[in-house]
């Protein structure tokens, strides 16, 4: 009976405070992925999550003429968690997927302004074409910026399995199965590998294609992660921490359009 009643506690006390954590002001906190110019090869679907240059350049200065100040995942976790203070303005900056030009011409540009982001890294292009090195990867670390898990390979975490197979196809064309755990494959060995790289714990999560279902969400819980990072689709009221809201800064749109999707998204 006690165990019980000590239970029925415990739900009801972290059901408040999770109440307490969607009662919150949201911290704007903007997701994006490759900065370059526009290729004529590049889709209509694809210039969403291309930046080009100079407008990558012409939105930081917006943030920084219009005062905001770039907060990183340990003070948004202390602010809805702790109820602690943040920077008038707060803004978030997130990069997804690991390309190198979020390192030879984001990383520049952030720091003109004294900003500082996130980069959710996806492990197996780590060192590939167009991608960023361990050296990257290790100095963007070392100046204050926060090296967080995107995956192994980009695979949506609902699709995950403690019992999935891996297909080997050979040169000769033999197709071998092995078993293998998808959690260890995705979330363990990578956030190992970045924890290697930085030297520093690895607390944070961004979902690939910004997709989540309700169950996997007490895997990431038991996996250690403090946030965990989605993109625009409603928090999940019983875990608000593991599905944190994010909007894409669109490769079409203005100062002006950024500007409005801060104010009214959050």
């Amino acid at each position: 009976m006690l165990a019980l009643a000590g239970m029925f506690f415990s739900n009801t006390v972290s059901a408040q405070n999770n109440a307490a954590i969607i009662a919150k002001k949201q911290v704007p906190i903007l997701c994006y992925h490759q900065i370059r110019d526009w290729k004529s090869t590049d889709s209509k679907g694809a210039k969403d999550y291309i930046v080009q240059v100079q407008a990558f350049k012409d939105h930081m200065k917006m943030l920084a003429d219009s005062g905001y100040h770039t907060i990183l995942p340990d003070q948004l976790h202390a602010y809805l968690t702790k109820g602690a203070a943040l920077p008038s303005k707060p803004i978030m900056l997130t990069f997804d997927d690991t390309d190198l030009d979020q390192f030879t011409v984001a990383n520049p540009t952030l720091k003109k302004y004294g900003f500082k982001a996130v980069y959710f890294v996806m492990t197996v292009s780590i060192g590939r074409p167009r991608y960023m090195t361990a050296a990257n990867i290790k100095q963007l670390s070392d100046e204050g910026n926060v090296i967080a898990s995107h995956t192994w390979d980009h695979h949506r975490v609902d699709k995950y399995s403690h019992n999935s197979e891996l297909i080997i196809k050979g040169l000769n064309g033999k197709i071998t199965k092995r078993p293998t755990d998808d959690w260890v494959t995705q979330i363990d060995k990578p956030t190992k590998k970045l924890e290697e790289i930085t030297g520093k714990k690895v607390k944070y999560f961004a979902y690939p294609f910004g997709i989540w279902k309700k169950p996997v969400l007490p895997e990431f819980n038991k996996k250690g992660f403090k946030l965990a990072f989605q993109l625009a689709d409603k928090r999940d009221p019983d875990y608000p921490l593991l599905t944190v809201r994010r909007i894409l800064d669109s490769g079409y749109w203005s100062t002006k359009t950024l500007s409005n999707a801060i104010r009214n998204s959050f």
